[in-house]
């Protein structure tokens, strides 16, 4: 179902420790709660609060379900005008829909992404938006207008190319090859384009092979980068993602649970698996740095000033 609510920021500052390894210091996330169901979802959380500032009939009700109460923030483009034309904004990177997929089925029916992408335009504010929906390719033109106004950068998420594996493991979202299509429309545009195969689920998603499949498959896309991590379990997810395997994985549990013994992967097992991935890595000549496109976007000619990116001088 949906809940429409009302806030008084479209754009939320990143923790100043999450900072550190990120090009952008904004969030934009015009829904919370996401439709594409996945299984591995790290966002679990988010619907444990709202944010200050949002007003709901049904805030504070227990036990609202991540993947079916979708709350959509209706008034998302008058509260980022506000502070896209306030005199204190730099026209720094935002990344739009870093919690809840800004192209989930919800967008369909409100189009909210495209009031967004019209401010965006008419501020030439950079941004970067990842995805698992073609949906997004609705908004292509307003896209190509801003790319070259500005750094634009379109990251799709991929984690299988199998497509039964994919419809078990992200219900909802596109299909693989529709993701990959994405990339290769955009290739076409002043936009930067990559990859995030995240994550990588250990004994499902991690073979050679599939992992080859995918790489090679942003090969031929000419992404700018392509980006792994491995799953991550805690809280929620850990608790939602265990019942998912004992359903249609049982056999998959204990080796998990041996895996997961804390939140993060065994060492001796990541180490294994990313000498694999850098092996395919330099062998479809594929770069795991998503800040150098973005950053040598905003040198080129008539763009903004790297100072208009990050605030500060390099």
């Amino acid at each position: 179902m949906f809940e429409e609510i009302q806030v008084k920021k479209a754009l939320n500052k990143i923790k100043e420790t999450s900072r550190l390894t990120l090009p952008f210091q904004w969030d934009l996330n015009i829904y919370r709660g996401c439709e594409h169901g996945c299984n591995y979802c790290y966002a679990m959380y988010s619907h444990s609060y709202l944010e200050k500032g949002e007003k709901s009939s049904s805030a504070g009700k227990e036990g609202s379900d991540f993947f079916q109460r979708i709350y959509v923030k209706t008034n998302i483009a008058e509260a980022l005008e506000k502070q896209l034309g306030a005199r204190s904004w730099k026209k720094e990177l935002i990344n739009i829909g870093g919690v809840c997929d800004s192209y989930q089925p919800a967008e369909a029916k409100y189009g909210l992404m495209r009031k967004v992408l019209a401010l965006m335009i008419e501020y030439k504010n950079p941004v970067t938006i990842s995805t698992k929906s073609d949906l997004i390719l609705r908004d292509y033109c307003l896209l190509e207008e801003l790319s070259e106004l500005t750094c634009v950068n379109v990251a799709v998420t991929v984690t299988t190319m199998d497509g039964k594996l994919s419809s078990l493991l992200e219900p909802l979202a596109s299909s693989p090859e529709k993701r990959f299509s994405v990339l290769q429309a955009f290739k076409d545009t002043a936009a930067t384009t990559g990859l995030h195969m995240m994550p990588i689920l250990p004994f499902l998603t991690d073979s050679p092979e599939n992992l080859e499949q995918i790489l090679s498959r942003a090969a031929e896309c000419e992404v700018d980068y392509a980006l792994p991590s491995l799953l991550y379990l805690r809280g929620e997810t850990r608790t939602h993602f265990f019942s998912f395997l004992a359903q249609n994985f049982p056999e998959m549990l204990d080796p998990y649970r041996r895996l997961y013994a804390k939140g993060g992967v065994d060492k001796d097992y990541k180490a294994e698996l990313y000498g694999v991935l850098r092996n395919l890595m330099e062998k479809y000549h594929l770069s795991a740095d998503y800040m150098k496109p973005m950053k040598t976007k905003l040198s080129r000619p008539k763009q903004l000033r790297l100072t208009d990116f990050t605030g500060d001088s390099l």
